[in-house]
């Protein structure tokens, strides 16, 4: 990797230090605001995670680190401060800072200054205070007590206002999370959910469980994205060692990401429409989505596409027989496809029942740092596999599906527009897949000592973003994985208010988050 031209996005004074793709350096607590502002406002650089580092064994305080990214150069400016309870909150002056900031005092028991909604993150009222799971002196395998602390929920009060509380267990065989309207008559007036039920101390496992388990607990972090959540952390761990893979393991990075993204998103188009009552288009999306998970088995052995990602590439080929069958099986799958959309687009009723519902306002996206489709469904031209571009996407061709309406119906549409691209792009990673015997794999590496790397993959939810950190014996020693679901949940709550009680199974629907995903 050539090194990034980051001079620009730094002030000229600071001591900048380069770790592979990422930039970063120290600044005063005081210049935290000024810092970021320029970053976010005036580079116009997406922020892409915030997180924290219990570096008091080193030099008696915690690092929080600001990721901000550079679309196109794809490389990361990562200016930190090293605080010792508390840190000033960006809040206030840059909203999509908030559940980060959030999260980082639920865990680390750092408190944010300033912040406007000061209540713990993902651990539940049942969780003791005191008890902080990421800093390096807590056991990952200790049972605090029992606590009994309080979860306030926002409420609005008037004449005629009820709540309607929904979960946290669902008629159905989705996770668990809870949902508290606010309602007068059948209009939501407040929606706030409440997450966190299907917590399983991910980040923690990360430092203590060995290197090949690690790989496979990046795979659980969201079940339908294990292929895209191993993926990224396998490119953080190579980005560590310095190894570059193959074409052809690029390639099949991409056919399998791809399969994992049609996959989903036929199952999402099919139960879109299966909450309108349109049955017809139901049962298709899901007979359509069985087609993909039969081929994933087929080709990997898994119907989740798990056991293919490894340090260095991939672990299973594609044969030339087989590659000629899927190519085939392509084509029929997007003629079937297109058939099925043909006759949702002409069915008014679907239509009308998808359109106006479920509005998101853009400045609240904004506000959240929205990602992925909700956010493409509003217009904003974003997609990793183009902006920080891996495997061998910058060798493909695609236009990024873009809407403007930011309703369940642009929503939807996204998906449609992304499955056609999908086919396009299966189409080119097939074609450009040789035959040659070349190494998939790398058996050989050590990682850099004390750095630090992030690695973003386009999920088909959105990005997904790891940052990983290595000691000074070059052992992994913090991972902080961000799925896309981590900011677009409060947004569904935002796209509810306005709209009737029983709209809001197609509006979930219409998002489809990862409770697993956020809960981590």
């Amino acid at each position: 990797m050539s090194k990034p031209n980051f001079q620009k996005f730094i002030p000229p004074n600071v001591n900048a230090k380069l770790f592979g793709n990422l930039v970063s350096y120290e600044i005063e607590t005081k210049d935290l605001i000024k810092t970021c502002a320029t970053l976010y406002r005036q580079h116009k650089l997406p922020l892409k995670i915030i997180t924290a580092f219990d570096e008091r064994g080193k030099g008696g305080a915690f690092k929080i680190m600001y990721v901000f990214g550079v679309p196109k150069d794809n490389f990361f400016i990562a200016p930190y401060i090293m605080v010792q309870n508390e840190f000033p909150s960006l809040t206030p002056t840059m909203h999509e800072a908030s559940v980060y900031e959030r999260k980082i005092m639920t865990f680390f028991g750092l408190k944010p200054v300033g912040h406007p909604d000061p209540r713990t993150l993902i651990l539940h009222e049942n969780w003791p205070n005191d008890a902080f799971p990421l800093r390096k002196d807590y056991a990952w395998n200790n049972r605090p007590a029992m606590a009994k602390n309080e979860y306030k929920f926002n409420k609005i009060n008037g004449e005629g206002i009820y709540e309607i509380p929904v979960g946290p267990v669902h008629a159905g065989i989705i996770e668990p999370g809870h949902f508290r309207f606010s309602v007068a008559g059948e209009e939501i007036l407040l929606l706030e959910g409440r997450l966190g039920y299907s917590h399983k101390g991910s980040e923690k496992l990360f430092e203590v469980l060995p290197l090949e388990s690690k790989i496979k607990l990046s795979e659980r972090i969201s079940g339908d994205s294990s292929f895209s959540h191993s993926l990224a952390f396998c490119l953080a761990l190579e980005s560590l060692a310095n190894i570059s893979v193959s074409k052809n393991s690029g390639l099949l990075r991409v056919i399998f990401s791809e399969l994992e993204r049609l996959a989903n998103h036929f199952g999402d188009i099919g139960a879109v429409m299966t909450d309108t009552g349109f049955n017809f288009g139901g049962a298709q999306g899901g007979r359509l989505r069985e087609i993909v998970m039969q081929i994933n088995e087929r080709l990997s052995g898994s119907r989740f596409l798990r056991g293919l990602n490894t340090i260095g590439g991939i672990t299973k080929n594609i044969s030339e027989t087989d590659r000629a069958e899927l190519k085939v099986t392509l084509e029929n799958l997007a003629k079937d496809f297109s058939e099925v959309i043909d006759i949702a687009e002409n069915s008014s009723s679907l239509q009308n029942r998808l359109t106006g519902t479920g509005v998101l306002d853009r400045q609240i996206a904004i506000d959240h740092g929205v990602t992925g489709m909700p956010a493409r469904a509003l217009g904003f031209d974003a997609d990793a596999r183009r902006d920080f571009a891996y495997a061998a996407y910058d060798q493909m061709k695609f236009d990024v599906a873009l809407e403007q309406a930011g309703d369940v119906r642009a929503r939807f549409n996204i998906r449609v527009k992304e499955a056609r691209a999908s086919f396009e792009i299966l189409k080119q990673a097939l074609s450009d897949l040789s035959d040659n015997n070349e190494k998939l794999a790398s058996q050989n590496y050590s990682f850099a000592k004390n750095s630090y790397t992030v690695s973003i993959v386009e999920g088909w939810r959105g990005d997904i973003v790891y940052l990983v950190s290595t000691n000074d014996a070059g052992e992994i020693d913090r991972v902080d994985v961000r799925d896309p679901s981590f900011l677009n949940w409060p947004a569904v709550g935002h796209s509810g208010k306005g709209n009737m009680v029983p709209d809001f199974p197609l509006i979930n629907k219409s998002f489809n988050l990862s409770y697993s995903g956020n809960d981590l």
